[in-house]
């Protein structure tokens, strides 16, 4: 049910155990239990689990929200920002940490969502990053050969310097794979703190001028785009 975009998997596992599954008409109590797409009758509440229309949505993300679906240390989530909405059940479409902002996508689709996310295959992702100090000359160069971090290759596929103040500098780093906090341990390796981290784009799709802590849904033509298929 969880594939069929209609929770979950831990919703899906909770309505099985709460009995309101059936599987070609016999009630069934085990989360595991296997099924067949395409074979297999599976009904929710005495109706057909059918797919879920497809829902892309985009959230400007806030720093200090986690993302996840529910944090068990009590912490806010990026969830918070959808409350109060009609929207059914959506899923963060990979991550970005809690001192991270910008694009953060969700949707229904977990089909869609690994494309997304597949980190041979997926769209690129722009961030714009504040870094503590000036930039040295060989910067660019090095963000985009790489180094060795914790036994990890880590480079960026594009770098630029965006605008330079008097004590920090704004970079545009692209990176065509998602390594865990990539960008900040990228630049920790290089001596530099990340002042600010914000995702501006993820493939085509842009931020935009979506408000901070806002949401809209996507169209199709740019559901399509983002993921660079048909």
């Amino acid at each position: 049910m969880s594939k069929l975009g209609l929770g979950s998997r831990t919703q899906a596992a909770r309505w099985v155990r709460e009995g309101r599954v059936r599987v070609n008409g016999a009630l069934v109590r085990d989360p595991e239990f296997p099924v067949l797409p395409g074979v297999d009758q599976v009904l929710l509440d005495d109706r057909a689990a059918a797919p879920a229309t497809r829902l892309v949505v985009m959230l400007n993300k806030p720093r200090g929200l986690v993302t996840t679906t529910r944090d068990e240390q009590g912490r806010d989530t990026v969830y918070r920002c959808l409350e109060g909405s009609d929207l059914p059940w959506v899923a963060p479409v990979g991550r970005l940490d809690k001192a991270s902002e910008g694009l953060l996508l969700f949707t229904n689709d977990p089909l869609w969502a690994a494309g997304i996310t597949n980190p041979a295959s997926g769209p690129d992702k722009t961030y714009h990053v504040q870094i503590n100090r000036l930039p040295q000359p060989d910067l660019l160069t090095t963000l985009t050969q790489g180094v060795a971090v914790d036994g990890e290759h880590l480079r960026a596929k594009l770098a630029r310097v965006l605008r330079v103040g008097d004590k920090n500098a704004w970079l545009e780093i692209v990176l065509d794979e998602g390594r865990n906090r990539q960008i900040r341990r990228l630049l920790a390796a290089l001596d530099l703190s990340v002042l600010r981290l914000v995702r501006v784009a993820v493939g085509s799709l842009q931020l935009g001028e979506l408000a901070k802590g806002q949401w809209r849904p996507l169209t199709e033509p740019e559901i399509h785009a983002a993921a660079g298929s048909t």
